[in-house]
């Protein structure tokens, strides 16, 4: 299965038409979105495409196959972009693509727990470079710590009585899989709401939503990623330069807006006051698209 890219032609729509143009695709993934941008490029200028995750980056090439001599391809962090950008003498970008959504593959077919369903390790690690996994978090801080996870980062209305739940299991035995830890969600949801269902829907949402997202985000330090990404983005652009971004969630979006808003009329411009969001046509092809903001800058 390959992960299909939100948002195609609005992003398209931002890209500028110039010889030689430089465009780097900071989450390249499946290549979605770079192969739609080389074939708009029509065999000018240069794409350097980043990704922690080495099957991500043996994905894309693979799928990037007609475009080997456009084509930059780097294993590492974005929230490295400058570093990346100047060892591959690539700056004085003209277009930036940041996507932080996680591509289907990942979540269905690396078997590192992203997902509730399913039974697989507990990690969640977007890179095996990274030391802590879900395992551990879930292990080994306090429920304290683990209350404020869920809560911050997943914004989960219950998650005292989780973290408390995950508390007393891990006395027993520790909680090695993602299908052990959303049992326990599951329990705890059914205390709660008082249901005999096995499983409480709550507004169209698993009740493990929030807590696995909580948890993937605490792991990869994503929101602090964002954080340090930003500025690197905006320095690394040629005058007229573009940077797009697409977030999927209040926390990563309120980071974006905020740091725009911060730079507007003094470092950029905004090329779009309001987030686009997906086309309802496109919401039904593409369930995923359904959260998805897009918000783009140019350098002035």
């Amino acid at each position: 299965m390959r992960h299909i890219p939100v948002l195609k032609d609005e992003v398209l729509n931002f890209i500028p038409v110039k010889p030689d143009i430089k465009v780097v695709d900071c989450t390249l993934g499946d290549a979605g979105h770079s192969e739609l941008i080389l074939e708009k490029m029509q065999g000018q200028g240069k794409l350097l495409g980043i990704d922690a995750d080495v099957e991500s980056v043996l994905r894309a090439k693979h799928f990037l196959y007609r475009f080997e001599d456009q084509t930059i391809f780097v294993r590492d962090n974005f929230k490295n972009l400058s570093k990346i950008l100047k060892e591959n003498d690539f700056e004085d970008v003209d277009f930036i693509l940041a996507d932080f959504g996680w591509s289907t593959p990942q979540f269905k077919e690396r078997g590192r727990g992203f997902s509730f369903e399913g039974e697989e390790p507990l990690d969640m690690r977007y890179s095996n470079d990274q030391d802590k996994t879900a395992k551990y978090f879930v292990n080994n801080l306090s429920v304290e710590e683990l209350s404020k996870i869920f809560s911050d980062f997943g914004e989960e209305k219950f998650a005292k009585d989780i973290a408390v739940g995950i508390g007393k299991q891990r006395k027993t035995k520790e909680i090695d899989t993602n299908k052990e830890l959303s049992n326990l969600i599951l329990q705890v949801y059914r205390e709660k709401l008082n249901s005999t269902k096995e499983i409480p829907w709550i507004g169209g949402l698993h009740p493990s939503t929030k807590v696995f997202q909580a948890l993937r985000i605490a792991v990869n330090e994503e929101l602090s990623v964002i954080k340090e990404f930003l500025p690197q983005a905006v320095d690394s652009l040629s005058k007229g330069g573009r940077l797009a971004v697409i977030t999927f969630h209040s926390l990563e979006d309120r980071i974006v807006k905020h740091y725009f808003q911060s730079i507007d009329n003094k470092k950029t411009k905004f090329l779009n006051k309001k987030p686009i969001s997906a086309s309802e046509e496109e919401k039904k092809e593409n369930p995923s698209s359904r959260s998805a903001k897009l918000r783009v800058v140019e350098k002035i």
